[in-house]
């Protein structure tokens, strides 16, 4: 499953569905949840379960946001989705492996078994269960965070400076959830950023975000796409360079540290290396 660029597209709006299939995201997150009112829900649920019916020979990859599982919707969600089984499910408010499986307890009971995306730092109690996700890794397609729902739950104004970055609790939540990722060996998939129209902050974002070692990306409107798959596409310098590191060691077996173009290398390297090929 790639997962390099997913783009949210409104469970209540069925013709944004049939247009964002071309617009170059790997995936669609169909939802349910936030961008939808209370009075739209179950609009929203025959509209996405429509669009799931149909044939599915676009190569795109389709999520469905689920309500939390404490609410009032997320029953009917599931019942909803099942029958026709989105290829993911992304569950909001995620708090670490036991609210795995609950989902995957629900989806059973409807005969569904799609992997799932937890969104994990949405709640002050998800924080302290971030480790925990290795214990239902198979059962995972990646993971990832938000930062708009948790200072709301803590009283705070809001996670971002004037400039738009990061403040430091919300930078610990990306930081943590990063790990939780690469702990469970999940893809992990940075959150959005919300200032669409900013086409420097989002770039210098997303290429952070591949610095710092996300797979991938989700985004709130059709411009970031495009952006996210340069960052999170490795590029031909990269490539060649990362096979120069793994022709190296394949010349060299017995070497635990080589010379390559005038630095040195070894394990963390290699891996580094092939980590990189297989993403291109």
């Amino acid at each position: 499953m790639k997962l390099r660029s997913l783009l949210f597209v409104p469970g209540d709006r069925p013709e944004r569905m049939e247009k964002a299939l071309g617009l170059g995201a790997d995936a669609l997150i169909l939802d349910l949840e936030d961008s939808v009112a209370e009075s739209a829900k179950g609009a929203a649920r025959d509209h996405v379960s429509a669009f799931l019916a149909k044939p599915r020979d676009h190569g795109v990859t389709i999520l469905v946001r689920v309500n939390p599982l404490d609410g009032p919707h997320a029953e009917a969600d599931i019942a909803a989705i099942a029958t026709v089984k989105p290829d993911a499910v992304v569950l909001p408010k995620a708090e670490g492996s036991a609210s795995v499986k609950k989902l995957m307890t629900l989806l059973s009971g409807k005969g569904c078994s799609a992997p799932i995306l937890p969104i994990a730092t949405e709640t002050p109690a998800a924080i302290f269960t971030l480790g925990s996700y290795g214990d239902v890794a198979d059962q995972l397609c990646g993971l990832t965070w938000g930062a708009e729902d948790l200072p709301a739950a803590i009283g705070a104004a809001t996670s971002r400076d004037e400039q738009g970055q990061l403040l430091p609790p919300y930078e610990m939540a990306r930081s943590l959830t990063l790990f939780g990722a690469h702990a469970a060996g999940v893809a992990a998939i940075e959150t959005v950023y919300p200032d669409f129209r900013n086409v420097e902050g989002m770039t210098a974002y997303a290429a952070r975000a591949a610095r710092d070692g996300f797979t991938g990306m989700m985004a709130i409107h059709p411009s970031q796409i495009a952006i996210i798959n340069a960052a999170f596409t490795p590029s031909e310098c990269q490539i060649a360079h990362a096979r120069g590191v793994v022709e190296a060691f394949a010349a060299n077996p017995g070497a635990g540290a080589l010379q390559l173009d005038g630095k040195m290398i070894d394990a963390p390297h290699l891996k580094q290396a092939k980590a990189l090929l297989a993403r291109a």
